[in-house]
């Protein structure tokens, strides 16, 4: 059942449940005619029933769901006297306030029973409903986000672990490894120095990979460090045909971002791009912060394909699903293909995650 359709099922049964039950009460302990109770108790609760669905479209408009909780209480407070009043008032002119008449009741012995009296009891019975309204919709609501953070909590540590096997996979495949320590080998004889930098770097990319599933997110100052890692040992391989163009802010190097997620676009780049072009090319990587938003930009020469081969990997599919599960609607990553021989990946990514 849709989200709307319930709100809308609850919302009649809940106000029609109310409307019948006091047109029993006025029609049948006070011997009030019925044809005109319950045409009357139609038009107050079906009036209060737009006032609440008003007020529902002004508390989404203003996000009282982010209010505190003593916030939110007094508004919730403060706008059943709001809505209260007017129902109270035009309920003064109906035969539904006899159900808050004492003499109507022969109770009028225990109080006043003037108009002034009815009218703000009519008032406060009126105040008391929305406010009860209220409550129980913020009580569905929680219930919702509770059972929506499970059922994301348990996407993402499915698609987390899927995502882990992806990137092993395409990062520590025997293709990656064969070279990287065919590399190491060929610089033990000629150049024993950088031959040990590149067992380093190639120890701190294992490490990093083996080890990114105990973290979600991590800095991009972070994931950076373990991409130079990898492109010093790319460029090992790949000697000139390969150059770095890299330009980060500092202030976007605080935030934090999927763990592996630069680390298998830039895999990307060199493996479909770089790598297939015999001279070779720049592989640059951007990124800023703008207005709160992480703006990250990958780009890197590509071989010029026919468009129905231009299609992104299973790493960029992966990497879209892990950002979505992560941050929804506000997170997104676009391949623009748009230029044959060019190949761009823009990322954004909400700061403060």
């Amino acid at each position: 059942m849709t989200s709307a359709r319930f709100y809308w099922i609850c919302q009649i049964a809940g106000w029609g449940g109310y409307a019948i039950t006091q047109s029993l009460a006025a029609a049948l302990s006070l011997n009030l005619p019925w044809p005109r109770v319950v045409v009357e108790a139609l038009l107050l609760h079906g009036t209060a029933l737009g006032f609440s669905h008003a007020l529902r479209a002004y508390m989404k408009r203003h996000h009282w769901s982010s209010l505190s909780k003593g916030k939110l209480t007094l508004h919730i407070v403060a706008a059943g006297f709001v809505l209260g009043v007017p129902l109270g008032i035009a309920t003064q002119f109906t035969s539904l306030s006899a159900l808050h008449d004492a003499e109507e009741l022969g109770l009028g012995f225990l109080w006043d029973s003037r108009p002034a009296i009815v009218l703000m009891l009519n008032t406060l019975n009126w105040s008391a409903v929305f406010m009860i309204w209220l409550a129980l919709y913020y009580s569905v609501q929680a219930l919702r986000q509770y059972r929506s953070v499970e059922l994301r909590e348990s996407e993402l540590t499915r698609a987390l672990q899927l995502a882990e096997l992806r990137l092993l996979k395409s990062q520590l495949n025997p293709h990656f490894l064969f070279n990287a320590l065919n590399t190491v080998r060929s610089l033990i004889s000629d150049d024993p120095v950088r031959a040990q930098g590149a067992v380093t770097r190639l120890a701190n990319t294992l490490r990093y990979t083996l080890t990114s599933g105990q973290d979600e997110l991590v800095t991009l100052e972070q994931e950076l460090e373990i991409v130079q890692d990898y492109l010093e040992l790319e460029s090992l391989r790949f000697e000139e045909r390969l150059k770095i163009d890299c330009n980060v802010t500092a202030d976007a190097r605080r935030v934090r971002i999927p763990v592996m997620l630069l680390q298998t676009v830039v895999e990307n780049a060199i493996k479909h791009g770089i790598g297939a072009l015999p001279g070779g090319g720049v592989l640059r990587i951007r990124g800023k912060l703008t207005g709160g938003v992480l703006m990250l930009e990958i780009e890197n020469p590509r071989p010029v394909l026919p468009l129905q081969q231009s299609r992104e990997g299973i790493g960029l599919r992966n990497a879209a699903e892990r950002l979505r599960l992560l941050f929804g609607e506000r997170a997104s990553i676009d391949v623009d293909l748009s230029q044959p021989a060019l190949a761009t990946i823009r990322i954004r990514i909400p700061e403060g995650a």
